[in-house]
């Protein structure tokens, strides 16, 4: 049910009621975007309105009810969010805030942050996730400006924050890696983005930097995970985790990685694409792996730029107070065993659990890790096990 308490809040020089639902988020937003209400009145769990409009929002349906009812009947629903919850930086290493996982139904928007993608791989991708039970919405890919990139950069901003302000979608997947991401993160309005409230960002390779960048800017829990366009080929073990996570708020533990360095850690999960990484170091949203474990991963680098790029990261302090760090696939990267060297000589030193050939990245199989939430790496047996905590919020 809708409801309003009496206009007794002040602020702006003027009084204001709150417009809530007990029932759901969606039943509020759709109520409010009928009456006109501004999508950058949604404050949490409510939107502010004017004492001016109230007898307008009591003719529309909405019930009158005293204040304190109104938080208890959130309360009693679960749809109360606290002021912790709200999105914005946090401090290194705090555990960051949980988005809902999805529910069948729900609106998911495919973007195209970074490169250009293969048509028909992309369809076999979105055909894979309305398969799930979710609504799809497919992505606009302008004429590139440049051959390696899915659009203008503006453009490519602008759709990002279109589909993840719009009330209606709860996650937002990219379409693929390449390149690009690192580009726009400075040209999103993160104000804008904060307002809408806590959603799922779903990517990875390129996608590190936006990773990186919603972690900085709005303090939120992103799934390090499969693109859309990579759903068409991976294995069975890669989309049930990815379901699994987004639909039932599940992650089961990487089990039977190989031990480099032993110990157990328990942190923050972060990381990414260790290429992507280095390239952010010295911009405003590069973050720090400090009370994190570390999740790395490669595609196509040779062993010197691999220890170029952990190289740039230890001399930045990027690795300053890391807990532990998984080693996830590095592909076409070189002789196996000189990449397994080069991980060896930089990351040993930083004296932390250090684990190998965790199935994350660009292999056959890509298991989908949710970036921002705490877990236990327990590297203190023949083989490491890494374990997540709570991954996302049972939802509405």
């Amino acid at each position: 049910m809708i409801l309003v308490d009496p206009p007794n809040a002040s602020g702006h020089g003027r009084l204001w009621s709150h417009l809530a639902s007990d029932t759901s988020y969606d039943e509020l937003h759709a109520f409010a975007r009928g009456l006109g209400v501004p999508e950058r009145g949604f404050d949490r769990d409510h939107y502010d309105v004017p004492a001016e409009w109230y007898d307008r929002v009591v003719a529309a349906g909405a019930l009158p009810v005293s204040s304190r009812e109104l938080a208890r009947r959130l309360v009693r629903a679960g749809l109360r969010r606290r002021k912790a919850e709200r999105l914005g930086p946090r401090p290194p290493g705090r555990a960051l805030v949980r988005p809902d996982r999805l529910r069948r139904g729900d609106v998911v928007a495919v973007v195209a942050p970074s490169g250009p993608v293969d048509p028909g791989r992309l369809a076999r991708g979105l055909a894979r996730l309305r398969s799930w039970g979710l609504e799809v919405r497919s992505p606009v890919e302008p004429e590139p400006s440049l051959a390696h990139l899915a659009g203008p950069d503006v453009v490519r901003a602008r759709e990002l924050t279109a589909a993840w302000t719009d009330p209606e979608v709860r996650a937002v997947i990219a379409t693929r890696g390449g390149y690009g991401a690192h580009r726009i993160a400075d040209l999103l309005d993160w104000d804008e983005l904060a307002e809408a409230g806590p959603k799922l960002l779903v990517g990875f390779s390129d996608l590190t930097a936006l990773h990186q960048a919603f972690a900085a800017r709005l303090g939120l829990v992103t799934v390090h995970g499969p693109v859309a366009a990579s759903l068409a080929d991976r294995d069975g073990e890669t989309l049930e985790a990815l379901r699994a996570l987004l639909v039932e708020g599940e992650c089961p533990p990487l089990t039977g990685l190989e031990v480099g360095v032993g110990g157990r850690a328990e942190g923050v999960l972060s990381g990414g694409n260790l290429a992507v990484l280095a390239a952010g170091v010295g911009t405003p949203v590069a973050g720090s792996a400090s009370g994190g474990i570390v999740v790395l991963e490669d595609v196509g680098e040779r062993p010197y730029r691999l220890d170029r790029a952990l190289t740039q990261l230890l001399r930045s302090g990027w690795f300053e107070g890391v807990r532990g760090v998984v080693c996830g696939e590095f592909v076409d990267c070189g002789p196996p065993a000189e990449v397994r060297a080069v991980l060896a000589d930089r990351l040993g030193s930083l004296r932390v659990p250090l684990v190998y050939d965790a199935p994350v990245g660009h292999g056959l199989t890509n298991r989908a890790l949710p970036f921002g939430v705490r877990a236990l790496l327990d590297a203190t047996g023949p083989t490491a096990t890494l374990t997540v905590d709570e991954p996302l919020r049972p939802g509405r």
